[in-house]
């Protein structure tokens, strides 16, 4: 029988401590007597398997170690490490026996793992079976015949991601070094001749790897050679060669197989990427030749996005762009070719950066479309790191700053527009999330004020707003919202407030004009930038205009129904007919398209065919089926160039969605031009 890691601890303590009594373990491992009465006991059924006495306990709590245990235990300890751990944990003696797989130049049998460990046959067959659950996350197997023994079976590039992981796994551990030169027989000489070859592909590339990289390199290419001479090669298509073939990364691996004959082509493939994908702790400049292309431009639009939602301003950002290139460059790399290590940042983000890492994670689509697939946990929490140590540096902290969530139960569409439009009132605030009255009940991030459409059991200031929000009630808001917060009244001009001071007094033949005029005076430049920004959008009846309005009886299926409503932007030019299969396709990815009883606004994301910001609408009178408990009389398509342009049609929309007796009116309506009349009464802001 094997002993769990428990009581191999308190093995090996009475080996190093036998005058240590049982309180004081109880008290030292956090244990009751009845664990540690279970503990000794298996400790002594592994010893009669080992054929050695058992340990004995006196009444008064004390233990008797027999001189053999302390021999026998004493044989698994390392001579250039005599405080180090004595006794190989399950997990260790399975990793080892991996290595053992990954680099053995000849057939394994049982008896090569029981001379290698030093451990009975029976634990070393059950640890086999553990072996095959450890080979299961990197879809491998271990296969045993009389003929050949214990063999690894799988693709060549899986072993390789194996190789490397476990490689890391086994050299962060305290012995590491010498249980890996051990198992896997690697001589001190070839790690030497090795490290020499890695220093000079640093010198010929102009950087430095991290310490870790480092420490790990040599053994890995000294095992992947090996691998190569004993005929385990890749296979050819795992690499694309276009990628890979011109970076200087691949010209470097010259260096790695020196001396070394015939290296298949997909060889120095693997190798150039394993370089890629390596961290570096310095390089001597930001190599626009050998960055992956569209790679700075999206670290750079995913850093104005996590400044805009932790609202921070980064000093120096060039040198952090630099830092972020730096990490990222790699990071691509790994990713793409699923060489992520698995949980080495386990548990590593201390709860102050729990926000932290969330408001990575909603910043991260630039980088996302680039490498076409989501950036694993691990990454994430990487440029987490990268990015609040940069914000410590210059004294910034999400701690410090007030906290919001939005609660609407509307649905998607709503919940976004409510909070794209709670964030702009309040640009000091760090709004964290947009949820669902059940969502809200079971969130786990730590926020100040909540912002909701219904009342709620909250332990932090709730205030009840309306998702729709008109220029007195945003004023009034803000003002008891800066109140509360801060204890003050918000000490800002509003500027209508201005405009009807002088409409009373003079007659003004171009208000719009006038606004503007006095939104440059009293307000900075960004400031100004965003009203002119919002100047831009356009109008319900700008966007539905009659030729966009469709009218029939019935719909024989919902899919039917969204081509009919679709077809005017079809025609016109402001959609691609794949924009149109998108929207049939997007109620499963988006439930949540309804936004009033019997109204829907399908809508997909722009590059998925729109040309041209545009809307429109389809009046059934007989309604469709969306779900088993909705139907649909009223169908707006949307096709959104960008997030500004629609937001105002879509919030006059949404407040008509919001009125029963026009909803109505809507669905009876005989003529275009009584929904373009309905229509035009919701148009004006």
């Amino acid at each position: 029988m094997a002993l769990n890691d428990r009581s191999q601890r308190i093995l090996n303590e009475l080996v190093s401590n036998p005058s240590i009594n049982s309180a004081t373990l109880e008290k030292k491992y956090n244990i009751t007597r009845r664990q540690l009465g279970y503990s000794i006991w298996q400790i002594n059924e592994w010893l009669k398997q080992e054929k050695v006495p058992e340990i004995e306990r006196t009444r008064q709590g004390h233990f008797v170690v027999h001189r053999s245990i302390l021999e026998k235990v004493s044989r698994e300890a390392l001579p250039s490490e005599p405080d180090t751990t004595m006794f190989l944990t399950e997990e260790q003696r399975v990793q080892l026996i991996v290595m053992m797989l990954l680099s053995s130049k000849e057939e394994l049998s049982l008896q090569h793992f029981h001379s290698a460990l030093g451990y009975s046959k029976n634990t070393i067959l059950n640890d086999l079976k553990h072996v095959q659950y450890y080979l299961d996350d990197y879809g491998l197997s271990v296969r045993y015949s009389r003929k050949s023994g214990y063999l690894l079976e799988g693709k060549e590039f899986q072993v390789r991601k194996l190789l490397i992981d476990l490689t890391g796994f086994i050299l962060r551990t305290k012995t590491g070094k010498w249980k890996l030169e051990d198992v896997a027989n690697v001589k001190q000489s070839e790690v030497d001749e090795f490290n020499q070859r890695i220093e000079n592909v640093e010198i010929k590339l102009g950087i430095k790897f991290t310490d870790e990289k480092l420490l790990t390199m040599p053994y890995v290419f000294i095992l992947v050679l090996r691998r190569i001479e004993n005929e385990n090669i890749l296979d050819p298509f795992s690499i694309e060669y276009d990628e890979l073939s011109d970076t200087k990364e691949y010209q470097a691996t010259e260096e790695i197989f020196r001396n070394v004959k015939h290296v298949p082509m997909q060889e120095r493939m693997f190798v150039a990427l394993h370089l890629l994908a390596a961290n570096i702790h310095w390089s001597e400049i930001m190599d626009e030749d050998n960055v992956i292309p569209n790679l700075v431009p999206a670290i750079s639009t995913m850093l104005r996005l996590f400044e805009q939602s932790a609202c921070i301003y980064f000093h120096d950002r060039e040198l952090l762009m630099k830092k972020l290139v730096q990490h990222i460059k790699p990071a691509y790399y790994r990713i793409k070719y699923q060489l992520t290590e698995m949980d080495v940042v386990k548990n590593s983000v201390s709860t102050e950066y729990k926000e932290l890492l969330h408001l990575v994670k909603r910043c991260l689509g630039p980088l996302e479309e680039l490498l076409g697939k989501k950036i694993p946990e691990n990454e994430v929490t990487y440029i987490t790191m990268l990015i609040g140590a940069w914000m410590t540096r210059q004294g910034e902290s999400i701690e410090k700053k007030v906290k919001a969530i939005v609660v609407c139960p509307q649905g998607v569409s709503v919940s976004r527009l409510m909070f794209k439009e709670l964030s702009e009132l309040f640009p000091e605030f760090v709004f964290l999330d947009s949820l669902s009255v059940r969502e809200f009940k079971t969130y786990e991030l730590a926020y100040d004020i909540v912002f909701s459409q219904t009342p709620l059991e909250a332990d932090k200031k709730l205030y009840v707003t309306k998702a729709f929000l008109g220029k007195e009630e945003r004023y009034r808001l803000k003002k008891q919202v800066m109140l509360d917060v801060h204890g003050y009244n918000p000490n800002e001009i509003n500027v209508d407030h201005v405009l009807d001071i002088i409409k009373n007094h003079a007659s003004i033949p171009n208000e719009k004009a006038l606004l503007k005029d006095l939104q440059r005076y009293f307000f900075s430049n960004k400031e100004t930038k965003q009203a002119e920004e919002k100047d831009k959008v356009i109008n319900l009846n700008e966007l539905i205009q009659p030729p966009y309005i469709s009218m029939e009886h019935a719909t024989s299926s919902w899919e039917e129904a969204i081509r009919i409503s679709a077809e005017p932007l079809v025609k016109k030019g402001k959609i691609e007919e794949r924009y149109v299969e998108a929207l049939v396709n997007n109620r499963d990815r988006d439930p949540y398209i309804v936004i009033g009883p019997h109204l829907a606004i399908p809508h997909a994301a722009p590059e998925e065919g729109v040309q041209k910001v545009g809307m429109s609408l389809l009046r059934l009178r007989e309604p469709v089926a969306f779900s088993e408990e909705e139907e649909i009389h009223v169908i707006v398509v949307i096709a959104a160039v960008d997030k500004h342009q629609h937001i105002r049609g879509l919030r006059q929309l949404l407040r008509l969605s919001a009125s029963e007796e026009d909803r109505n009116r809507l669905i009876e309506a005989n003529t275009v031009a009584e929904i373009t009349d309905i229509i035009d009464t919701y148009s004006l802001e």
